[in-house]
């Protein structure tokens, strides 16, 4: 009797354990695959080549819905004209129903658009809050994008893993191999991340390579970046030049550093070499446009999508003369309803 009840506690801990040792494996296994990159990623390593310059534009879909796309643009122009806390409950809700539809309707721009929504919540104010921040829904509208390889989706996914929201596990290499494919896909919010991951490591040149690459597609934060390392290595020309069309893209930062230059002949406080420099290329305190670079400011603080592109004829650098004008619009290019554009 003492030798079948030692056979059956022996069995019953073999059990235990033979139980615990699947559980583990098992365990093992979904958290090697929760982490095991997408087919055809790669980890970011800093000793691989460089992404070649991609446009974002060529990896997307080739047309839009035109009724989708007229709703979800209207929607944002009235989303993008105040400040948060200045919206009324029925315009919140009129452009969180118009985006919403324009989304279910299959427009990627509205979906992007909900994405945001979804992961900050739409309105400030108890008086006018209708949407709360759910940042699961944010992240599924970015899995269904980086599904169709979108290259916004892409780099959406790599952010919410980098910081482990919405359901998106806490994983850096994750997030940088989807940055890294988001990049080689065009994405200049990608390429802005290299940018940075080359610049700490050292990397100027790669550095200021990628920055380029997002800079050729208009991208407001990369003039900004290119024309301070101008400024920096005394380059002063090719600093207004850029300044100047990150304007054009809609960039605030660089309507606030040509104020700037405009309101005191320089940029920084006790260099009289930039001083000279500036003044010897016909920069010199203009209250004309620092006025109209203070407006621009202003309207780009509250809506950054407009572009400005013609700006050169409104506000053309020194030593041109200043043409008459009647406010920021003059330097936005009229839209085109003829068909969908990016």
């Amino acid at each position: 009797m003492g030798n079948l009840l030692k056979r059956w506690i022996y069995a019953s801990a073999l059990l235990v354990v033979l139980a615990v040792g699947a559980f583990c494996v098992k365990d093992y296994l979904q958290e090697r695959a929760l982490h095991a990159l997408p087919y055809g990623f790669k980890k970011f390593s800093m000793s691989d080549p460089l992404p070649a310059c991609a446009r974002w534009k060529d990896h997307m879909p080739a047309s839009r819905d035109p009724a989708a796309y007229r709703l979800y643009i209207e929607a944002r122009k009235v989303w993008r004209s105040k400040i948060a806390w200045q919206f009324t409950r029925e315009e919140a809700m009129r452009i969180l129903t118009d985006v919403k539809k324009a989304a279910e309707l299959g427009d990627w721009g509205a979906r992007a658009l909900m994405a945001h929504f979804y992961l900050h919540g739409l309105g400030v104010l108890e008086s006018n809050h209708v949407l709360d921040a759910n940042p699961d829904k944010s992240v599924e509208i970015a899995r269904m994008a980086a599904k169709e390889m979108q290259p916004w989706g892409l780099y959406d996914l790599g952010v919410a893993h980098e910081h482990g929201y919405g359901g998106a596990h806490y994983d850096v290499d994750l997030a940088w191999a989807y940055y890294l494919r988001a990049a080689q896909l065009g994405s200049p919010e990608a390429q802005m991340a290299l940018a940075q991951a080359y610049s700490k490591a050292g990397r100027r040149g790669d550095e200021t390579t990628m920055l380029h690459c997002a800079y050729q597609q208009g991208h407001g934060p990369a003039a900004h970046e290119l024309a301070l390392y101008a400024r920096v290595n005394k380059r002063f020309q090719e600093a207004i030049d850029i300044y100047q069309n990150g304007v054009k893209f809609g960039s605030a930062e660089c309507a606030r550093d040509l104020r700037i230059m405009f309101n005191q002949g320089y940029w920084a406080i006790g260099s009289d070499r930039e001083k000279d420099a500036l003044s010897a290329l016909g920069v010199q305190v203009d209250a004309e446009r620092e006025r109209r670079y203070d407006a621009i400011y202003d309207a780009l603080q509250i809506n950054p999508d407009p572009k400005l592109s013609r700006l050169d004829q409104v506000l053309p650098l020194p030593p041109a003369v200043l043409p008459p004008w009647s406010g920021v619009e003059d330097a936005v290019e009229p839209e085109s309803y003829d068909k969908p554009t990016y």
